[in-house]
């Protein structure tokens, strides 16, 4: 007989996977790459912000289609109902291919580069190697049971939330160059040039550490209660990243003059530390160098657990409904998950970590994961319209002028995209549709 997903994630579950998906490394190193952009702390922050509540209206058009539809898959099966298979399989092509492996292999390679700072990976092959190491821990934790992974995942956003809380307010309290002065500096020839165009570029660097609050859906067939907790989480989780976020950014801009948060993490400056660090070192002396490694690659880790849990669920999705290979849906019999997706979903993961190339590949995908994005909030209208009559346990804030916001500000960014970045998104689109001969393969074997 065969055996189905069990719902053994409770609410503190769900928000730590929202959470823990959410928070990777981005939030300690983008400011720098912001600042550079638009010139100054109060349109850094405003990015920020902006950013923020943009995903959140994204977070809450997903929670109604999440206590509709409670089922394993998230994008993919909203995509499927609202759109039909087409559209939906192309989702889950990027997906399994490079959406959910890319960011697995690029928490790991990142968590292993920090990792690197305080300890020797040479006697064990080196950064790619040790990563490859943790793709195959972690994997394994999310084979036992999804309540064990849960646990896990609930675990490790304690510690990474504990860190971050304890730096931000380490830097306000105890800070020896701390002044609200920073807050009025700026760099006048960055202003100059900057533009519609520069916010723009500034909000989607705030966008990618953001990213992530699509994750839960994708377990929704494994939650309990999915209607009282999927929109809770989400938005209890959002609202968390949102205070979290703001807190650090108001503390490195506290902390460091201006000049000094331009000059983070740089390309142009080698020996460049990442801006948190140099916030932290404010307080801490040269101790912050290593609390700040161990912060860090807790907080990629955290987040590579949280996408190894939630992308095997998108193939096995599709694989139940005929459109995958038929294995990827499979339910081990003890553990009550879809091994045989995540240990497949695990094996590209290690291959794009091998080859080096998983930050390029990613960065391709990103235009092309807000195409989607935009179009299953677009599925809020096209099933108010289809079943408005249909149980809606949670219904969308601000319907229908937030979803349209979010609908009409996700097609700026893409637009936006395409002028700063044409090759990346031309290739990102590609990429996708290279899925289309695959799809008629499915479907024809399928009909």
């Amino acid at each position: 007989m065969s055996k189905d997903l069990v719902r053994g994630l409770g609410l503190t579950d769900a928000a730590a996977i929202v959470v823990g998906s959410i928070i990777g490394t981005g939030v300690f190193l983008k400011t720098a790459t912001m600042a550079n952009l638009v010139g100054s702390p109060s349109m850094v922050l405003l990015a920020w912000i902006v950013a923020g509540l943009l995903s959140l209206t994204g977070a809450l058009a997903y929670a109604e289609l999440g206590t509709l539809m409670p089922n394993a898959g998230g994008e993919y099966v909203y995509l499927k109902e609202g759109y039909g298979d087409f559209w939906a399989f192309l989702y889950g092509w990027m997906r399994f291919w490079i959406g959910s492996p890319g960011s697995i292999a690029a928490y790991a390679v990142g968590a292993m580069t920090f990792l690197s700072g305080i300890v020797d990976l040479a006697p064990f092959g080196g950064k790619a190697a040790a990563a490859v190491v943790v793709i195959i821990a972690f994997s394994s934790i999310n084979c036992m049971s999804v309540a064990f992974g849960g646990r896990v995942q609930a675990l490790m956003t304690a510690l990474k939330l504990i860190m971050i809380i304890g730096i931000s307010f380490g830097i306000f309290f105890f800070s020896r160059s701390g002044s609200t002065i920073h807050f009025g500096e700026s760099d006048v020839a960055i202003q100059g040039v900057a533009g519609w165009s520069a916010f723009g570029s500034a909000l989607l660097a705030a966008l990618w550490a953001y990213d992530g609050w699509n994750n839960l859906p994708m377990v929704a067939g494994e939650i309990k209660n999915p209607q009282r907790n999927i929109p809770l989480s989400l938005g209890l989780g959002m609202l968390a990243i949102l205070a979290i976020y703001g807190v650090a950014n108001v503390a490195y801009f506290y902390a460091l003059p201006f000049q000094e948060i331009l000059t983070s993490n740089s390309s142009a400056f080698p020996d460049a530390l990442p801006v948190a660090t140099k916030a932290a070192l404010t307080f801490l002396g040269t101790s912050g160098i290593t609390i700040l490694s161990v912060a860090f690659v807790f907080s990629a880790l955290g987040a590579m657990n949280g996408s190894i849990m939630t992308g095997a669920r998108v193939p096995y999705a599709m694989a139940k409904d005929g459109l995958f290979f038929k294995q990827l849906g499979n339910v081990n019999e003890k553990s009550l998950v879809p091994v045989v997706s995540i240990i497949v979903q695990g094996i590209v993961s290690m291959l794009l970590a091998l080859s080096g190339t998983f930050d390029q590949l990613t960065d391709y995908v990103v235009f092309s994961s807000w195409i989607f994005y935009a179009m299953v909030t677009g599925v809020v209208f096209v099933l108010r319209k289809r079943i408005p009559d249909a149980p809606r346990p949670y219904k969308t804030i601000g319907y229908p002028v937030l979803p349209i916001i979010f609908i009409v500000l996700g097609i700026l960014l893409l637009i936006n995209t395409v002028m700063t970045s044409p090759r990346e998104s031309m290739i990102g689109l590609g990429f996708i549709l290279a899925g289309v001969p695959v799809y008629m393969i499915f479907k024809k074997l399928k009909g």
